[in-house]
């Protein structure tokens, strides 16, 4: 009777081949379009902050889309529809970060909240605008009319560092506009770590919803600080 003999594999080996077996067969991450690539340097190039230049449609990305939609006053869904490229690539196209203030938003020194365009502006005595940004709101909670800066339901108008009832974030800057528990602020901070709840890049956009405040980028949150240490009408249009 003929002996077999039986060559041992060395288990390093066997996981060798096996991660090689899985590697070739992932599917590899989906590629960058030139036309996207192309949309996306056309849109830095007018403020309207799309990330890198990588041709994917990334939400970053659909974040300038919509800046660029709402500034334009087209149709806001974030996708690069024939016209929205006919409009970012006419020779006029306006910046994303560079708006007229809406018609109808009153006179003199205020503030004025664009709940379409979700963006703001500090305007000055004489009409010319101080500051402005983009915003995170929420329409279902503060509505369009006339407000001011100030106390509302006793409490009070300026925080320099506030907090929420549960206490697990601080919203700096807090400057009381609306009643009861409306106002400008940072966007909020997790008070155990002091990251950010969202990114910058989700202002001037429909992509996030606050729960009733205005939610600002910390520069522009000390810039209305700064603006309202005497009482400010706010319009919100």
């Amino acid at each position: 009777m003929t002996a077999v003999a039986h060559r041992v594999v060395p288990v390093a080996a066997v996981l060798a081949v096996l991660l090689a077996l899985v590697l070739t067969t992932a599917p590899a991450p989906a590629a960058g379009t030139p036309g996207v690539e192309r949309a996306q340097r056309r849109l830095a190039g007018l403020g309207c902050s799309p990330g890198p230049a990588d041709g994917r449609l990334g939400q970053r990305t659909r974040s300038a889309v919509l800046r660029f939609q709402s500034r334009t006053g087209l149709s806001q869904g974030g996708r690069l529809t024939p016209a929205t490229r006919s409009h970012l690539y006419a020779a006029g196209a306006p910046r994303c970060d560079r708006r007229p203030v809406p018609a109808g938003s009153g006179a003199g020194r205020r503030i004025v909240i664009s709940q379409r365009q979700n963006w703001v502006w500090l305007v000055g005595p004489k009409g010319g605008v101080v500051a402005q940004g983009g915003i995170v709101d929420n329409p279902a909670v503060l509505v369009r009319g006339h407000w001011a800066t100030g106390s509302y339901c006793g409490r009070t108008a300026r925080i320099r560092r506030n907090t929420t009832t549960s206490g697990q974030v601080w919203l700096e800057n807090f400057v009381r506009f609306a009643p009861c528990g409306i106002g400008f602020h940072r966007i909020p901070t997790y008070r155990s770590s002091g990251a950010q709840m969202h990114p910058d890049w989700l202002l001037g956009t429909n992509l996030a919803r606050s729960h009733g405040c205005i939610r600002l980028s910390r520069a522009m949150s000390r810039r209305v600080w700064d603006f309202t240490t005497a009482r400010t009408p706010v319009r919100v249009v």
